[in-house]
């Protein structure tokens, strides 16, 4: 009965989450007590110099698992031979890596290659949530750091553009579901958009119509005065938001509203169950903040391929 009970384990382990069971919340108890403390004042540091930070250490979590599981590779620079995932299209306008760079710089003084780059990333997100007003939750570590960062990987990130199948299909292949993918499209409470991830909703949408039918008029107005379809100012763009540096739940009832920013938002009403889903979290705070942490549990371990604990994030070993 107990090699049975391991076995249903180990299948579910293996099917659902590429085989994770060597991460645990307690990993690095004995070898670097101080590591979640430290991350977190560096987190913390770091916002109160630039209130974009937590939108952009949650946006490069989710990078980085999406491309060969949270290894860290997000986080190589390009070399001579290599363009790396932080140059590819959809992560040019990643930032604030600097916040890994002194997170680990730090941790390197105390505990010197015991704490991987990839867990760095998956606890400062967190931080950065929770300092926002989000829920917290406990990160399992143990993730070893990626020695391969393809730019052209990066193509197989979801877009703003992608329609409710796209997304359902990127998510299923990665062990994440339908439910995962309402709660952590609420990562866009979060954050700020340039023009041209939202442009095809205001500007020739179709043959029909120049504004997507399924935004709001009113909301669809006002895009189109910030991004002109001669758009001239390189930093133009909307929030994903009403309360851009507040991580609540405001983003479902926009969604509601047919205010969402993206297409891939917008998409969520045209799935029963996501649709659903979207009701229950702009309802309930408190139901978004458990589904979230669950979620983000669950995407932060996916399996990479990584081999090593980096001495410098940006560069392998």
């Amino acid at each position: 009965m107990a090699l049975q009970k391991f076995l249903v384990a180990f299948t579910f382990c293996f099917v659902l989450f590429s085989c994770v069971n060597a991460l645990s919340s307690n990993y690095y108890d004995k070898t670097c007590p101080d590591a979640e403390s430290s991350i977190t004042q560096v987190v913390r540091k770091a916002m109160w110099n630039d209130k974009t930070v937590p939108a952009a250490l949650l946006r490069m979590h989710f990078h980085d698992c999406f491309i060969r599981g949270c290894d860290g590779s997000v986080l190589l620079n390009s070399t001579k031979n290599n363009q790396a995932e932080k140059d590819g299209p959809p992560n040019i306008s990643l930032h604030a890596f600097y916040v890994i760079d002194v997170a680990k710089k730090q941790i390197e003084n105390m505990c010197p290659g015991v704490v991987s780059c990839a867990d760095i990333l998956a606890l400062a997100a967190r931080d950065a949530v929770k300092l926002s007003g989000g829920p917290t939750w406990e990160v399992p570590k143990g993730r070893k750091d990626g020695r391969i960062s393809k730019a052209s990987e990066t193509q197989q990130l979801p877009g703003p553009t992608s329609n409710i199948s796209q997304l359902q299909q990127s998510f299923t292949q990665r062990g994440l579901s339908l439910d995962d993918l309402v709660a952590l499209s609420g990562g866009h409470t979060l954050g700020f958009s340039h023009c041209s991830s939202f442009q095809n909703r205001i500007h020739k949408f179709d043959k029909k119509n120049d504004v997507d039918p399924t935004l709001d008029a009113s909301f669809a107005a006002k895009l189109k005065k910030v991004c002109p379809i001669k758009n001239t100012v390189k930093n133009a763009g909307s929030t994903l938001d009403s309360t851009t540096f507040l991580f609540d739940n405001v983003y479902y009832k926009l969604v509601l509203q047919n205010k969402g920013l993206f297409s891939s938002d917008s998409t969520l009403l045209t799935n029963s169950r996501t649709k659903n889903l979207v009701s229950t979290f702009a309802s309930s705070q408190n139901e978004f903040f458990k589904a979230f942490a669950n979620s983000m549990i669950k995407m932060s371990s996916i399996s990479g391929s990584g081999q090593e604990i980096r001495r410098d994030c940006r560069f392998i070993r």
